[in-house]
């Protein structure tokens, strides 16, 4: 199994806070891309690679940045053997690719041929996440059919359906869709959907067909990757496994609290995630 870390956004919203903060406890922060973050002891995304390696559930991983961070993005890899880094070639946020079509340049760039683990760059989860646990379901899922695909859920505010992909479930866990920041209104269902999607080596194939069908859409229909999973929902067997919460890093309020759970409230980071 493969990991694809997603980190070529650009952050602007958390940029934007920060530049405007006049107290000057967040300078260092400038420029440097959300994943690169230090969160607790360690770079954001450091906390993946350390927790995938740990758990033995991937062989590689490799994180798809842009060209303005590439240079940052490599020099952080140093310390790993097992990732590798790939640029989009962009340089800004309206020349981004979108993060389906930066999955498609992993798989393409690197011949991924095996089941993926999709990560966005700016997300952690609470300590109660396992990727032991949640690789064995997939794995079990597998067993059952091998066009499976799993994603993870946690149960939102009413008031937060409008910031995040929503999931329908039935009675055995399949997903029936996924609802793109819905009204509290339109859907009964709070199962926010956070970005960690397993894909089957199977539905690989899948991404081809997904960007050629909106290669004339605009970037706002092909971005989010959760719209992939929306559209995938349909035509493969998509399997929900619930978790408690995570962390969204995407503006500086949201990044000084789960600094912050790090720094006071994690209980054991040698396994954490694990």
């Amino acid at each position: 199994m493969k990991a694809v870390i997603l980190a070529a956004g650009y952050g602007t919203r958390l940029q934007r806070d920060v530049l405007a903060d006049s107290s000057g406890r967040y300078a260092h922060l400038a420029g440097v891309a959300k994943p690169l973050l230090p969160v607790g002891h360690c770079e954001l995304v450091s906390h993946w690679v350390n927790a995938l390696t740990a758990s033995g559930c991937v062989d590689c991983v490799y994180v798809v940045t842009n060209a303005l961070y590439c240079a940052a993005f490599e020099e952080w890899a140093t310390q790993f053997s097992n990732v590798k880094i790939i640029s989009d070639g962009t340089r800004s946020n309206e020349e981004r690719l979108g993060a389906v079509a930066c999955l498609q340049l992993a798989v393409k760039h690197f011949h991924i041929e095996d089941h993926v683990i999709a990560i966005g760059g700016d997300t952690l989860f609470k300590e109660d996440f396992s990727l032991k646990q949640v690789v064995k379901r997939f794995h079990e899922l597998q067993a059952k059919s091998e066009d499976s695909c799993q994603v993870l859920s946690y149960q939102c505010k009413e008031e937060e359906t409008r910031k995040y992909g929503i999931l329908e479930v039935d009675d055995e866990s399949r997903a029936l869709c996924m609802k793109e920041k819905p009204l509290p209104t339109e859907t009964t269902s709070r199962r926010a959907c956070p970005c960690y999607y397993m894909f089957s080596k199977k539905s690989l194939p899948l991404l081809d067909a997904f960007l050629e069908e909106k290669k004339n859409a605009p970037i706002e229909e092909k971005d989010a990757p959760g719209i992939f999973v929306s559209w995938i929902i349909s035509r493969k067997p998509v399997y929900v496994y619930p978790i408690s919460g995570r962390f969204d890093v995407g503006n500086l309020p949201s990044y000084t609290e789960c600094d912050f759970y790090f720094k006071e409230k994690l209980q054991n980071i040698e396994s954490y995630m694990v």
